[in-house]
């Protein structure tokens, strides 16, 4: 492919590249560029926002480049301070081999498995001896640490820094020299450790990667990253019908940039349909059940995407309840005289994730039972068999014997 066709594909939703000259000069080599992503396996499930610099490894092996899916089985031992307001708890090697496994899988719904070289970094950061961390602690400086946001922020707060987490951006930056890699790819919230592997690998007298940062996904609450902490996610595991529905919830103002960094549509397409709704001449909403097709398509295919908006507008255009929802047995142990407080019966069957949340979603009047809104907090129920539980619009739970 021309040089100027790859450069569009490189630059698709990216946020920044370090430096766009440099990267020309490594395509002029007509070679395939060895373009590396590095994740910690801190939860056994993706979401979108996990999707994205994955979308963007699978559009450059596309034009043929040689991508490499890296596992940080010895990072994750310490987490990625980037953002972090205090220190991470440290996973056992048990939680993070467990979790590495299910990455795999997960990343075979968007990379070629054939194609993917998938590395773990343990590999070449567990035989280094201390002499050689001091070596490597030695090519910066404090000073440079605290250049970054985050931790300047928790120096100045007098918050914690532990020296471990000093270390995570020089073992990062080591990967890129153990792989010799021409394109690291990251978050915006990155640049930092992928700056840092373009500094080292200057060091040890090898060409210095090229640093592309990709936007941070906001979740469903329209403010915050999408995290699986912060309940605003999409998992790439939810059922068709959950995943349809999410999307169907997400502020319009978020669309356009789901549909640059998590779908397959055409980057003159979306400035078409970013055209046609300033202009009025788009519904927001018809612009939004393309969207949740087109996601739901790429992780669960045509058919199954079809049958989640089919349910989707008998659910929220006629006001029908969904033909498949969790059944949850309630055990004798949580009744008290055939009884169990509503709240409890929230938190219980998984509509809430706390006491305080459950007390919230009944007063705020997002809480109905057996087709009867809930405004007491105080309310004692008797669960039945055939009894929906309904919190929203959008999650449903049938009480089951």
């Amino acid at each position: 492919m021309e040089i100027e066709k790859q450069l569009e594909v490189f630059w698709r939703g990216a946020a920044e590249i370090i430096s766009e000259e440099e990267l020309v000069q490594k395509l002029k080599k007509d070679r395939p560029l060895r373009i590396k992503l590095g994740v910690d396996p801190s939860a056994p499930d993706l979401h979108l926002g996990h999707t994205v610099p994955l979308r963007k490894l699978k559009q450059l092996q596309d034009i043929g480049h040689q991508i490499i899916f890296l596992i940080g089985d010895f990072t994750g031992r310490i987490g990625d301070p980037s953002g972090r307001s205090e220190t991470r708890r440290q996973l056992s090697e048990a939680e993070i081999m467990k979790n590495a496994e299910t990455y795999v899988d997960q990343v075979f719904k968007i990379l070629d498995r054939e194609k993917t070289i998938v590395d773990y970094n343990s590999r070449w950061l567990s035989p280094l001896t201390f002499a050689d961390v001091i070596k490597l602690a030695s090519k910066t400086t404090v000073a440079r640490m605290l250049e970054r946001d985050d931790f300047s922020r928790r120096y100045r707060e007098g918050r914690a820094i532990g020296m471990h987490e000093f270390m995570y951006p020089l073992m990062q930056g080591f990967d890129s020299i153990a792989l010799e890699a021409d394109v690291e790819i990251g978050g915006t919230d990155q640049k930092f450790n992928l700056l840092m592997g373009r500094n080292l690998q200057r060091e040890v007298g090898q060409e210095a990667q090229i640093c592309l940062t990709l936007p941070i996904l906001v979740g469903l609450d329209g403010v915050n990253k999408m995290s699986k902490s912060l309940a605003n996610h999409i998992g790439i595991y939810d059922p068709p019908a959950e995943m349809y529905g999410k999307i169907m919830s997400l502020a319009d103002e978020l669309m356009i940039q789901y549909y640059e960094l998590v779908t397959n549509v055409p980057l003159e397409e979306i400035q078409e349909i970013k055209t046609g709704l300033a202009g009025g001449k788009l519904h927001p909403r018809d612009v939004k059940m393309r969207l949740a097709r087109e996601i739901v398509t790429l992780f669960h295919g045509g058919e199954a995407a079809q049958r989640a908006e089919e349910s989707f507008a008998a659910v929220f255009r006629r006001g029908d309840l969904p033909e498949e929802m969790p059944e949850i047995a309630i055990p004798a142990v949580e009744l008290e005289n055939d009884k169990i407080w509503v709240v409890r019966l929230l938190v219980f069957l998984g509509l809430a994730k706390s006491n305080s949340e459950a007390r919230r979603l009944i007063t705020q009047g997002g809480v109905t039972i057996a087709g009867n809104k809930i405004d007491d907090v105080g309310m004692n129920i008797v669960p039945e068999a055939g009894m929906i539980v309904q919190v929203g619009k959008r999650r449903f739970v049938k009480i089951k014997e």
